[in-house]
């Protein structure tokens, strides 16, 4: 005959099992962010490109430090963040008051990068509409399309922007992403 389980037996029985269970499907670990955020500082570009790609899907948490690589001495490092922003879209949203900031970067493809994220974000980026604003008055006329072509991604957050889209209009290079701009704000 077998002796008679006690509660207290049972629920450490339990607790075991669950605990092994967890053991057993725990999700792999992430991505080392740390790593791969030094990695984005690689001198080799096939070395950035890789880690630029890893860090894409893990969107959020791996923000912070791309904000910072955005200030960095680097153009090739403030680059290299702007496109791995670019590349998250929404995710990046904690990024928006930065990447305003870089659109007044002194070199022309960091501008350009920067125009491109606050696009991939959206919506989101509508904190940036007076930095993009200001982007339409850039020297280089890539510069000035990249940030019309954002300011239409943003949407009805843009409105205030409509009267600078108009003007930026009369620009042969500007003028179609400026009037899709003006299309997608109103539209909403």
């Amino acid at each position: 005959m077998r002796e008679p389980v006690s509660a207290a037996a049972l629920v450490a029985s339990a607790v075991a099992c669950a605990a092994v269970g967890l053991a057993c499907h725990r999700s792999p670990p992430g991505p080392d962010v740390p790593a791969l955020l030094a990695q984005l500082k690689s001198a080799d570009p096939e070395v950035r490109g890789k880690a630029s790609l890893a860090l894409i899907p893990v969107g959020e948490p791996a923000v912070p430090g791309l904000i910072e690589m955005l200030k960095s001495a680097e153009p090739q490092q403030r680059a290299t963040a702007a496109s791995t922003l670019f590349g998250m879209g929404p995710r990046a949203r904690a990024a928006v008051p930065a990447l305003a900031d870089a659109l007044s970067d002194p070199d022309r493809e960091m501008r350009m990068s920067a125009a491109m994220a606050l696009e991939s974000i959206g919506p989101d980026a509508a904190p940036a509409v007076l930095a993009l604003v200001r982007a339409l008055k850039d020297p280089e006329g890539l510069v000035r399309q990249r940030a019309a072509i954002a300011l239409g991604s943003i949407g009805p957050g843009a409105r205030e922007a409509l009267p600078a889209l108009r003007e930026a209009s009369r620009v042969d290079i500007v003028r179609p992403a400026a009037e899709e701009a003006i299309q997608r704000i109103q539209a909403r």
